[in-house]
């Protein structure tokens, strides 16, 4: 049989990168599940407030999932506990239609910090997939007399030095991310602020743009949008180099901050006792939506740096960000009360 010419070869290249573009969900459509399923709507649970970061890759991802599945998804906020009711809420659905999005602190941190934590994140969640990964950012407040006016780190760290206590930071709760992350910090930089709970990433914000609190770790768009609205600064990027999210701040080693590298997250997990062939098809939609460049721009915007992984890739995820953040609790003696 004769071989194609050049041109028809990139022809028909191109054809099959198309095919592959536009059945990528259709691929996923197919995947294995059980008959009729799902027969009602598919609740996505979120344990944090409507307008904070978890709420809106919830949302964005509700739409294209009633798309494949020919059923309406909706979100449900279930705040509290920096999460926790959310998580629990999904750990004890039995309905076969209830999945959780949650950040790493829920499916890492929880029972490590707190053993009263009525759900084990190991042994009541069935890992889906991986959506995105971001640094977070170091902002302070603006207007205060003792927080310095420019954005460089090391005169923001050496104020915060001298204000020893009387200096306080927000988080979304204790035993979240940005809670270890900042007691991390203070044991690499000697700073001594003190933790301050809220129910989600904007409370915090609002409470820094009140004169509330002098500092936080906040995620990438919430920071960015905050200082552009004049109510905060961002000081620095707690990955160990500068992060595409936010390209023009420096990380925190750049201002001499050694052994700190922190990184957020978020993924989508079913109850464990829900069919492994709805998880299976799960796992599969929900990564190759992560994967479309809609979503993935989307998510972007939010402050995310898609991912889309395997159920495997998530659960080897949970066990390494579990063993590290013991590490932290165990280092700074840190515990729920």
């Amino acid at each position: 049989m004769p071989r194609p010419s050049p041109a028809r070869r990139s022809l028909l290249a191109l054809a099959a990168l198309g095919l592959s573009a536009s059945c990528g969900l259709a691929a996923a459509q197919g995947a294995p599940a059980t008959p009729g399923w799902p027969t009602k709507t598919v609740r996505i649970i979120v344990g944090f407030p409507a307008g904070s970061s978890p709420d809106l890759t919830a949302r964005t991802f509700s739409e294209p999932l009633a798309k494949v599945l020919g059923q309406p998804v909706i979100v449900e906020n279930k705040v509290g506990a920096g999460g926790n009711i959310g998580a629990d809420a999904v750990a004890k659905a039995r309905d076969d239609h209830t999945i959780g999005l949650f950040i790493n602190g829920n499916l890492t941190i929880a029972r490590l910090i707190n053993p009263q934590v009525p759900y084990d994140p190991a042994r009541d969640f069935a890992p889906l997939t991986l959506i995105g990964v971001s640094p977070l950012v170091l902002t302070a407040a603006v207007g205060q007399s003792d927080v310095p006016a420019s954005g460089d780190a090391r005169a923001f760290l050496e104020a915060a030095r001298s204000a020893g206590d009387r200096w306080s930071y927000g988080t979304p709760g204790v035993g979240t991310v940005g809670h270890l992350g900042t007691e991390l910090l203070k044991a690499r930089t000697g700073i001594d602020p003190v933790h301050v709970p809220y129910p989600g990433y904007p409370q915090v914000a609002t409470a820094m743009g009140g004169g509330q609190l002098q500092m936080a770790l906040l995620p990438p768009a919430l920071a960015l949008s905050q200082e552009r609205a004049g109510k905060l600064k961002r000081i620095g990027v707690t990955s160990a180099g500068r992060s595409t999210l936010v390209p023009e701040v420096p990380s925190l080693s750049e201002a001499g901050v050694r052994d700190f590298e922190l990184e957020i997250w978020n993924a989508f997990a079913a109850p464990v006792g829900m069919p492994a062939a709805v998880r299976a098809r799960l796992s599969t939609v929900l990564s190759e939506i992560a994967r479309t460049p809609e979503v993935r721009e989307k998510l972007f915007q939010q402050g995310w740096q898609a991912v889309g992984s395997s159920a495997e890739g998530l659960a080897n995820r949970m066990r390494a960000d579990t063993a590290a953040m013991a590490r932290v609790i165990r280092e700074q003696n840190i515990s729920a009360h």
